[in-house]
């Protein structure tokens, strides 16, 4: 159903992103992974990637907060790639602090990466798509698309603007064969998640270890962590051929969350 189809995916040499990247590959989807990382451990896991699974594996750097190093990297994709069917959009950072403390360089990072970052890769990959008459936009977004947490402003301004960005975008590419969802996870022991345990210890004034049964896992009425085979399974999910009449969505994963 997938194979043979081709995917990038912002922010996938870890986590949530390397997840769905894997899954994908399994299905036979060549995938264009981006992300930091050391370069020699990068190459490995493309290797790994592409002989595990039988299908071609490439890496672009692109810094996601820059629009240039974006255009650099979607056309690099159709370069090495031949289309871009499958548009992943991961790649985030957080960062935590009250309001009146938080620096306006972090809310400025936040933005251009965890939304800003998604309507240029968007806009890219969208003309490919309606050519072909088939295409799969899947945000990553988060339970702060449709709720807020204390001291994650920009976070959760940006993850709202992701939520818009994902409706419009369906409505303006339903009859082309495209979807447009967004998948908005709860707490995922991603990296992402563990750098922001102490910062939120020091915000709240409490220990590491109370931030996440008392913070984190108290959102979530399963006490558990999402992980990151679940999301990617619904990646795959979202990117199949049965999901072709699921478009502007935000598909909760979350534990339970949103629905208090």
């Amino acid at each position: 159903m997938l194979k043979g189809k081709s995917a990038v995916i912002t922010g996938s040499t870890s986590g949530i992103g390397l997840a769905v990247a894997g899954a994908l590959a399994a299905r036979g989807v060549n995938i264009l992974l981006n992300g930091f990382g050391d370069a020699a451990d990068i190459r490995m896991l493309c290797a790994r990637l592409a002989r595990d699974h039988g299908v071609r594996v490439e890496h672009h750097g692109a810094d996601m907060s820059k629009p240039a190093e974006i255009a650099e990297m979607m056309e690099h994709a159709v370069a090495v790639l031949g289309a871009v069917d499958i548009l992943v959009n991961n790649a985030g950072i957080q960062f935590v602090s009250p309001i009146e403390e938080f620096p306006p360089e972090k809310w400025d990072a936040i933005i251009a990466i965890n939304l800003v970052a998604l309507f240029h890769t968007i806009r890219h990959a969208v003309p490919g798509m309606k050519k072909r008459k088939w295409g799969r936009i899947i945000n990553i977004a988060s339970a702060h698309s449709v709720v807020a947490s204390p001291f994650k402003s920009a976070y959760v301004a940006a993850k709202h603007g992701v939520a818009g960005l994902t409706r419009t975008v369906a409505l303006e590419t339903a009859t082309f064969g495209i979807t447009c969802n967004a998948i908005c996870p709860g707490y995922v022991l991603t990296p992402l998640v563990e750098k922001q345990i102490p910062d939120t210890a020091k915000a709240r004034g409490i220990t590491e270890a109370q931030v996440v049964s008392d913070v984190l896992l108290a959102a979530q009425p399963t006490k558990q962590f999402v992980t990151v085979e679940q999301v990617a399974a619904l990646a795959c999910f979202l990117a199949g051929d049965d999901a072709a009449s699921i478009t502007g969505t935000l598909q909760a994963i979350d534990g339970g969350w949103t629905a208090q």
